[in-house]
């Protein structure tokens, strides 16, 4: 079963991850002061959640996860691979205001959420096609 998982910067600058799909039959959440502490936090609640089913004789219904991002996530968590000067030139949006949604001093328009996804939609189909000679 695919299960889509939501990563999400809170108003005290910590990070959350729960399951966004209604189809999965029980609740897991991760936090943590980084979005991949969070992630890594949710995967743990998951394996916990398999072991205990295990334990008390019930069926565990195995996912596949998805991970959605909201943009001051996204930023964050990719900034280990993408300098915020690199996703500027990638996106067309400022790195300060990238690093404002970072801290979450500010929030991205509807607009400015589109124009993020689309740019680093095209760029992973451009590295999906790469090849090396």
């Amino acid at each position: 079963m695919k299960a889509q998982v939501i990563i999400e910067r809170g108003n005290d600058g910590t990070f959350g991850a729960y399951i966004g799909s209604d189809n999965v039959p029980y609740g897991i959440l991760g936090d943590g002061k980084t979005a991949q502490e969070a992630k890594e936090d949710f995967m743990n609640s998951y394996n916990e959640m398999r072991e205990y089913y295990a334990e008390i004789g019930k069926e565990f219904v195995a996912c596949d996860f998805e991970f959605q991002y909201d943009i001051p996530s996204f930023v964050q968590y990719y900034s280990k691979y993408l300098s915020l000067a690199g996703m500027e030139r990638l996106t067309g949006v400022n790195q300060t205001l990238l690093g404002h949604y970072i801290a979450g001093r500010r929030k991205p328009g509807t607009k400015t959420i589109g124009k993020i996804k689309i740019s680093i939609n095209e760029f992973g189909k451009e590295l999906q096609h790469l090849e090396f000679a």
